[in-house]
């Protein structure tokens, strides 16, 4: 990795930090505000800019729903929905999501990182390993904050009658009506069995791409970019059946067939699944997942990597001036 270089010059020291500076590990002074703050902008831009393709994926993935979607195709569904429903239907719930992914996102940075340099400390285990471990811990605490968030959301994606919902506020309060508390940690079980792969995957994948893309770990938006695209298409592509019980959970008390609505575990949904559609129901929604998550995650690291190279090269610069 890069480092600040320093010279003596007429008896005196003097340092300089060029554009290469060592940014891979912020500094032990760094605030757990600033972790959050990277990770909170991070989070946003992930879920926000590829959000229609996330309803595309809810609409493939429910059962017992007129608002699931039959087709295959990516493109066809997204015209369909925009065409029958307007162009803004493609992004209800996306407030939901905003307001969720910040504070969830946040945490989970934050205790990704605290959670690798633990684990790396003294080389107790290589940093692929270390990332992916991480990786999972963060996952279990972010994931509590997200799940009800991620509830409504998907509530809201179906359309038709969970369209009826004037805003995210009305959404959540007529699930706690009609459902209770439960309902938005029914599956919450199952998305950490998703997750916590998914994202070992994710951060395990992004640091071994990234160190193999660009070995001297200078800042480089273009290794972040398609180390964190590749990693996010491998993850989505291995957990999409999971994530396929997970959307049957959620949006259960939307669906009009009673066997759904009766599904209270992953097992349970994965068995319905299988029963009306075979194996292939565990698939359903694989292109939009992987054509939302490359993007997204290559987003999500390039704006997370980004922010940490700015704090590194401040906290580089005030060190230089106290000198």
């Amino acid at each position: 990795m890069a480092a600040a270089s320093s010279a003596n010059a007429s008896g005196g020291q003097s340092v300089s930090y060029d554009s290469d500076y060592d940014y891979e590990e912020l500094p032990a002074s760094t605030s757990l505000g600033m972790h959050l703050v990277a990770g909170a902008a991070a989070g946003i831009m992930e879920h926000s800019v590829m959000y229609p393709f996330d309803i595309v994926k809810t609409r493939m993935q429910v059962v017992g729903s007129p608002s699931a979607v039959v087709s295959s195709g990516v493109a066809r569904a997204l015209k369909t929905i925009s065409t029958t429903e307007g162009i803004r239907s493609l992004w209800r719930g996306v407030t939901s999501v905003v307001v969720g992914a910040g504070p969830s996102h946040a945490v989970y940075f934050a205790v990704y990182e605290q959670t690798k340099a633990m684990l790396t400390r003294n080389g107790q285990a290589s940093s692929a390993v270390a990332a992916g471990a991480a990786g999972g811990v963060a996952t279990i605490v972010s994931d509590a904050l997200m799940n009800p968030f991620d509830v409504i959301k998907q509530r809201m994606q179906l359309g038709g009658g969970a369209g009826a919902y004037r805003s995210i506020v009305d959404c959540a309060a007529t699930v706690m009506r009609r459902e209770g508390v439960r309902a938005f940690y029914v599956s919450y079980p199952t998305t950490l069995v998703m997750n916590m792969p998914f994202q070992s995957i994710q951060f395990g994948c992004y640091d071994l791409f990234r160190r193999s893309i660009n070995p001297s770990g200078t800042y480089s938006p273009l290794t972040h970019v398609v180390a964190g695209g590749m990693a996010g298409a491998v993850a989505a592509a291995l957990t999409t059946p999971i994530d396929c019980c997970k959307t049957l959970l959620q949006t259960r008390g939307a669906s009009s067939d009673a066997e759904v609505r009766a599904a209270s575990s992953m097992l349970q949904s994965a068995s319905v699944i299988y029963r009306r559609q075979g194996i292939a129901g565990f698939l359903r929604g694989i292109k939009p997942r992987i054509i939302a998550n490359m993007p997204a995650t290559a987003i999500s690291w390039t704006t997370y990597e980004y922010f940490k190279w700015v704090i590194a090269r401040r906290s580089g610069s005030s060190a230089a001036q106290n000198i």
